[in-house]
C-alpha cells in the first residue's frame, strides 16, 4: 500500500540560506550603525604635533619665578606716634648704624612727660616733709622723755625725804601718798611714752618706705615716657641700605606704623612664590636650578612660609653658589625638583592636557593616515614630560598639540 511521504519545511539546505542570510543582515547593520556614529573628522598633518613615547630618565619639577632680595633686612616702625617733623636721610643712601633718618614731633608725649615730672617733684616734697616731720616728732618725744625722766628723779627725791618726815610724823598721810603716786604716774607715763615712740618710730619708718618705693616707680615711669621721647628720632638699628623711606613733613604716623626698610647688603636670596597645589611637596633642603649668562646656578630651600595668599605660599632660597652679578629686584626663572631622578615611561606635555586632562589622547597608527582616541593614565609631570602609568608603549605616536579644533570625534583622518 502506498503512504504520502510529507515534505519537510526545515531542511539542510534551507536553514543554512537563512543562517547566512541573517550573519550578512547583522554585518550590514553593524556596519550602518557603527559606521554612522564612529565620528572621524580630517585635519592637515602639517598642523599637529607628533610626540613618540619613550623611556628615559624623569625628574618632577615646576618651574617657578623667584626675586632677588637682601639676605637679612631690617624693618623701621614706629615706636611712637608723632608727626613727621624732620627727614635727615633720603631712600636709597648708605647708612651706618646709629645714624638719624627722620624725626617725629609728639605734643602730647611732651606734655605728658611735664605731668610726670610734676607729680615726682611733688612726690619728692611729700617724702621730705614726712622725714622732716618724723624728724620734728622724733625731737618732741625725745624732748618729753627728757622732762619725764627729770620729773621722776625730782619726785623720787621727794618721795626719799616724804619717806624719813613720814616716820618722824612730820608730814601728813595724804601728802606722803600723794607724792607716791604722783611718782608712780610719771614711772607709768615714761612707759608710754617710750612705748609711742616706738610704735610711731615703725609706723613712720614704713610710711617713709612706701613713700620711696613710690618716688622711685615714678622715676622709672618717668625715664621710660623720656625714652619714648627719644625714641621719636628714628636711628639706624644696623649698617647698610635705606632701600624704602615712607615719611613726608608734616604727615602723621600711628604707632607701630611701618616707616622703612634697610638692607644688609652682604648677600642674597630668593623668594619665590609657589602654586597651592604643592605646598605639601615642597620641604627644607630642595633644591632648584636657574640659568644665568650661560651658566647653571643651584639654590636651596631654606624657609617655608606657611601663608597662603592669592593660590600661592613662599619660600625662601639660598644660593649655593652666588653670581657675581646678581641685583636685588632681579627675577630669576627657577626649576623647583620636587623628586628624585628615576626611570619611567615618557610622553611630551603640550596643548592635548587642556583638553584631555590626561586621561585620553590620539595615537597615530602605522599607516600615518588615521589617529584613533585611547584612553590613557598619566602620573607626576614636569615642564617637558608627563609620566605615563598606562595606556602607552615605547615607540606609541601620539598627537600633543591642542585638540580644541577637533570636536568630539573618535577617529582622525590625517591629509598629507
Amino acid at each position: 500500500m502506498d503512504r504520502i511521504i510529507e515534505k519537510k519545511r526545515w531542511t539542510p539546505k534551507k536553514i543554512a540560506w537563512i543562517s547566512g542570510g541573517a550573519a550578512l543582515l547583522v554585518v550590514v547593520m553593524y556596519g550602518l550603525i557603527f559606521g554612522q556614529f564612529r565620528s572621524k573628522r580630517d585635519v592637515e598633518s602639517s598642523r599637529l604635533v607628533v610626540s613618540t613615547v619613550k623611556r628615559g630618565e624623569f625628574q618632577e619639577f615646576v618651574p617657578v619665578s623667584g626675586t632677588v632680595i637682601p639676605i637679612k633686612t631690617h624693618f623701621l616702625d614706629a615706636i611712637e606716634g608723632g608727626r613727621v617733623d624732620s627727614v635727615f636721610l633720603e631712600a636709597g643712601s648708605m647708612v651706618s648704624k646709629g645714624d638719624k633718618i627722620l624725626k617725629l614731633a609728639n605734643t602730647n608725649l611732651l606734655l605728658d612727660i611735664m605731668y610726670r615730672e610734676a607729680e615726682l617733684f611733688q612726690q619728692s616734697n611729700n617724702l621730705r616733709n614726712t622725714k622732716l616731720a618724723m624728724a620734728q616728732a622724733d625731737l618732741e618725744i625725745r624732748k618729753q622723755l627728757l622732762e619725764l625722766r627729770h620729773e621722776i628723779k625730782r619726785q623720787t627725791r621727794i618721795n626719799e625725804s616724804n619717806k624719813i618726815l613720814r616716820k618722824k610724823n612730820l608730814i601728813p598721810t595724804r601728802e606722803y601718798e600723794e607724792a607716791r603716786d604722783q611718782l608712780d604716774y610719771l614711772l607709768n607715763k615714761l612707759a608710754l611714752t617710750i612705748e609711742t615712740q616706738k610704735q610711731d618710730s615703725v609706723y613712720r619708718t614704713v610710711q617713709i618706705s612706701q613713700l620711696e618705693a613710690s618716688l622711685v616707680r615714678m622715676q622709672d615711669n618717668l625715664e621710660v615716657v623720656k625714652k619714648n621721647l627719644e625714641n621719636l628720632v628714628i636711628k639706624a638699628p644696623v649698617s647698610g641700605q635705606l632701600t624704602s623711606l615712607n615719611a613726608e613733613i608734616g604727615e602723621s604716623k600711628t604707632r607701630g606704623e611701618r616707616l622703612g626698610r634697610i638692607d644688609i647688603l652682604d648677600g642674597f636670596k630668593a623668594r619665590v612664590a609657589i602654586d597651592e597645589h604643592y605646598i605639601t611637596r615642597v620641604d627644607h633642603g630642595q633644591t632648584g636650578t636657574f640659568e644665568l649668562s650661560g651658566q647653571t646656578y643651584r639654590l636651596t630651600v631654606m624657609k617655608i612660609y606657611p601663608e597662603v595668599l592669592n593660590g600661592r605660599f613662599q619660600v625662601d632660597m639660598a644660593f649655593d653658589e652666588e653670581p657675581a652679578n646678581i641685583r636685588r629686584g632681579q627675577t630669576l626663572r627657577i626649576r623647583l625638583e620636587l623628586g628624585d631622578l628615576s626611570e619611567a615611561t615618557l610622553l611630551s606635555t603640550g596643548g592635548f592636557y587642556r583638553r584631555t586632562g590626561g586621561k585620553w589622547v590620539f595615537v597615530v597608527d602605522e599607516s600615518n593616515k588615521t589617529a584613533f582616541k585611547k584612553h590613557i593614565h598619566l602620573g607626576r609631570e614636569n615642564a617637558h614630560y608627563h609620566e605615563v602609568l598606562g595606556g602607552l608603549e615605547p615607540g606609541d605616536r601620539v598627537i600633543t598639540s591642542s585638540y580644541d579644533s577637533f570636536g568630539n570625534v573618535d577617529q582622525l583622518v590625517l591629509k598629507q
